[in-house]
């Protein structure tokens, strides 16, 4: 059972009419009913105050970017030290949002561009983005969507689901769909259960994604109910998006674990944020702490050009020294893939410290993660197989379908579970030779 702590019941009890016990604060739509959008209220609840010229810049600031955030996830903030607080600096606006650079963009990765039709994104072959909600618990200060927080006159409707779903179904190839926002998650159980039966209906479609931040900011929204539905449409895969060790709760643990047992891939993307996670240190115990609890580190993002990120930006080099220092000092599957997202829709180009020092024609140069030098040797005589494009010809096992168990024999045979033989007959056994001349 997630505790229900003195401070959030402090909260609790400071932001509700009604009456508050540890139930109504596990209820994700009390969450939702009460999220925190003034800067009076986070003043209040954090015993926090402003003076009136950072007051006033900060009001400017949420009059472009709005503020929301869950009393869960403003109870994580530790108060003394607000300003440097990694939870606060995610949740809280900063007058520097209104900073645009030269480089800033509202659309920096060309998602409205490449929409084919309202709600989709098909940037790669295989693969499209569905947006199905633009609405969040919280309003991410770091969101590469800001130019869509808060806007009303933008949210998806079914309309807009339904003409994405039928983009899907005349594009075969598309094998895989991510659904998107705002947070999926944001939409009842019902609904969402309609939208994942429309894509399990569609024959090409292998692999459905979810992209959600409900098991950071808003765990309780991960319910059995939810769970149960979720396992119907199996495979579902789930990213979430852990920034900070601190955001790994007792009730956050609760609910990855929930979605765990119920067999849901987890995978988490990770945005680089100056002043918030931009240390070796950090996201060293980030990773660690996803790993023990089933999920996967994915992706770190570089953080987008979007307009009102600037100070949130840090150079490619602190990626790749955090990269360093993840490499080789940690196990594998505990290693993200340091990504930016290209701008202008170019996709996701992968980063990396340069492990290759030199090649020859038969020889390669290496260094690995310690600055040991080796080398490995190629083959001195390597003759590729002619690739005529004639894949009905062609010598390879081209074949991609499963293959069939068909060599085992004798007992095997019979032990198999894929093979309806029920027995054994010697050659030249004469009751079978008679049902033969019958």
């Amino acid at each position: 059972m997630p505790i229900y702590s003195a401070n959030q019941k402090n909260i609790a009890e400071q932001i509700a009419t009604d009456t508050v016990d540890s139930a109504n604060w596990r209820d994700w739509r009390w969450q939702l009913k009460h999220s925190i959008q003034k800067i009076s209220t986070v003043e209040t609840l954090l015993g926090i105050r402003f003076g009136e010229k950072e007051r006033k810049k900060l009001e400017l600031t949420l009059r472009k970017f709005p503020l929301s955030i869950t009393p869960y996830y403003l109870s994580l903030i530790a108060a003394e030290n607000y300003q440097n607080d990694p939870v606060f600096k995610q949740a809280f606006p900063s007058p520097r949002e209104l900073e645009i650079e030269s480089c800033d963009m509202a659309d920096p990765l060309a998602e409205d561009k490449d929409s084919p039709v309202p709600g989709i994104t098909h940037r790669y072959p295989d693969r499209v983005l569905l947006q199905i909600s633009n609405v969040c618990s919280m309003y991410c200060r770091h969101c590469t969507r800001k130019r869509k927080v808060g806007d009303k006159d933008s949210i998806p409707g079914s309309e807009d689901i339904r003409q994405g779903l039928d983009y899907i179904r005349r594009t075969p190839e598309i094998r895989d769909v991510l659904l998107s926002g705002g947070d999926p998650l944001m939409l009842s159980d019902k609904y969402l259960d309609w939208i994942l039966t429309e894509l399990r209906q569609i024959e090409h479609v292998q692999v459905i994604r979810i992209g959600t931040r409900m098991p950071v900011v808003l765990p309780y929204r991960i319910t059995p109910e939810l769970v149960a539905m979720l396992k119907k449409h199996h495979p579902v895969w789930i990213n979430t998006h852990f920034n900070h060790p601190r955001e790994i709760t007792t009730s956050s643990k609760q609910a990855l674990r929930l979605l765990a047992d119920a067999g849901i891939p987890l995978g988490n993307q990770t945005v680089l944020l100056a002043g918030v996670n931009d240390c070796p240190r950090i996201m060293k115990a980030l990773v660690h702490k996803l790993v023990d609890n089933r999920v996967r580190p994915y992706y770190l993002y570089q953080c987008d050009l979007s307009e009102g990120l600037s100070h949130f930006r840090t150079p490619v080099g602190k990626g790749v020294e955090i990269m360093e220092s993840l490499i080789g000092h940690t196990s594998g599957f505990a290693v993200p893939t340091y990504v930016i997202d290209a701008p202008g829709g170019g996709g996701k180009i992968p980063l990396n410290p340069n492990y290759l020092i030199s090649l020859s024609t038969n020889k390669v140069v290496l260094r690995n993660y310690e600055g040991v030098i080796t080398t490995y040797k190629e083959p001195d005589s390597y003759e590729p197989m002619f690739c005529d494009r004639k894949c009905d010809s062609c010598g390879l096992h081209l074949p991609t379908e499963d293959a069939e168990e068909y060599r085992a024999t004798g007992i095997e045979r019979l032990l198999s579970d894929f093979d309806e033989t029920i027995s054994l007959t010697p050659e030249n056994n004469e009751r079978m030779e008679r049902r033969d001349d019958a």
